[in-house]
This record gives structure tokens, C-alpha cells and sequence, in this order.
């Protein structure tokens, strides 16, 4: 081996060492504004707790909430965060074909997730249930819709991971772009469980 092929290996080891240092800061990155979410999350919780009682002689949870429809929508996210997983486990295999598929499958659970919750809200306007009817309503449509919000945005993100995967497979930069999206997907899921949990199950109490 001359000197100009010890070279190329160390030019090709300092690019690998520096793309995956890159990729180290951006997951750091991403976890500090998961921190800020979970901050902002848990204030919209908190506000939930201290209103959620308040319904200004209006109609009580028991009354809007169907606890069919919002566990169903519920599984829609839960199976996207399944699909999800089984496309990480896939992009691991260097299965592309598996990795789409669990991508579209994922985006579909979500989307239909997030159809049925605008559907919530537009049942729950036409009946004249709107924010600024209650203060239970108040802190009900800006949680819910703030996480709802962060799913649209994950969708766009899966989007675009989807067309990145389809034309450039599984370069370093798709590979922890994917991985990052799977956190904050992940993430979003967590924080839905929450707001199933107390929102909704513990408001029919």
C-alpha cells in the first residue's frame, strides 16, 4: 500500500468520523427542543388540571366526549409509531422496499389520526362548544390542538423523508434524518397516551 492509498483512507475516516459527529449534534439538538416541547407540553397539562372542572354551566365532558371514536383515533397513532418502528428495524436490513412501505403506512395511520381529530373539533364547533365558550373548552382545544399540530408538521417531515428515501436510499444523512423523525414521532405518541389518559378517560370520571 504507497502513501496515496493510506491517504485516501484517512481523508475517507476523518469524512466518516465528521459526518457522524454532525449527525451526533444534530440528534443532541433534536433532544433539546424535545425538552422545550415536554416544558411547553406539561404547561398545557397543568392548565388543563386547574380548568378542566370549568365548564361555565356549559356541557360537561361526559356529555362531548365519545370514548369509541377517540380510542380508535388513539390505535391510528399508536399502529403509525408500530409501522414506524418496523421501518427502522428494516432500514437496519437495508430493506428500501420495506422501509417505504412502513413509511406510507405510518403517514396514513397518522393522517387518518389526524382527520379524526379536526373532525372532534368541527362536532364539537357546530354544536357551539368553542374555545371561548368555557375554560374547560379553552385549555381542551389548545392542548389537543397543539399536539395535533405537531402531528401535521411530523407528516410533512414524512414526507419528505419518503421522497429522500425513494430517490437516495440510505445514505448517512437519510439514515439520521430517519432516526431523528422516529424520535420525535415516537415522542408524539408519548405525549398523546397523556392526553388520552387525563383528558379524556380521567374527565369522565
Amino acid at each position: 500500500m504507497n502513501t496515496t492509498d493510506i491517504n485516501k483512507i484517512e481523508e475517507l475516516e476523518a469524512l466518516r468520523v465528521e459526518r457522524q459527529h454532525h449527525a451526533e449534534i444534530n440528534t443532541f439538538g433534536l433532544w433539546i427542543y424535545l425538552m422545550s416541547d415536554l416544558i411547553m407540553f406539561s404547561i398545557l397539562f397543568a392548565t388543563f388540571v386547574v380548568l378542566g372542572k370549568n365548564v361555565a354551566g356549559g356541557a360537561t365532558p361526559q356529555e362531548l366526549f365519545h370514548l369509541p371514536f377517540i380510542f380508535t383515533e388513539t390505535m391510528f397513532l399508536l399502529l403509525s409509531s408500530v409501522t414506524f418502528g418496523l421501518s427502522m428495524v428494516a432500514m437496519n436490513n437495508q430493506n428500501k422496499k420495506a422501509v417505504l412501505i412502513g413509511l406510507i403506512a405510518t403517514g396514513l395511520f397518522g393522517l387518518g389520526f389526524l382527520v379524526m381529530e379536526l373532525y372532534e373539533f368541527y362536532e364539537l364547533a357546530a354544536s357551539g362548544n368553542t374555545p371561548d365558550k368555557s375554560g374547560f373548552l379553552t385549555a381542551f382545544f389548545t392542548l389537543v390542538g397543539t399536539h395535533g399540530a405537531h402531528v401535521f408538521f411530523g407528516l410533512i417531515w414524512l414526507i419528505s423523508m419518503i421522497i429522500q428515501v425513494a430517490k437516495k436510499g440510505f445514505s448517512d444523512k437519510v439514515r439520521s434524518r430517519l432516526v431523528r423523525l422516529s424520535i420525535f414521532w415516537h415522542f408524539l405518541d408519548v405525549v398523546w397516551v397523556g392526553v388520552f389518559t387525563f383528558v379524556y378517560l380521567m374527565s369522565m370520571i
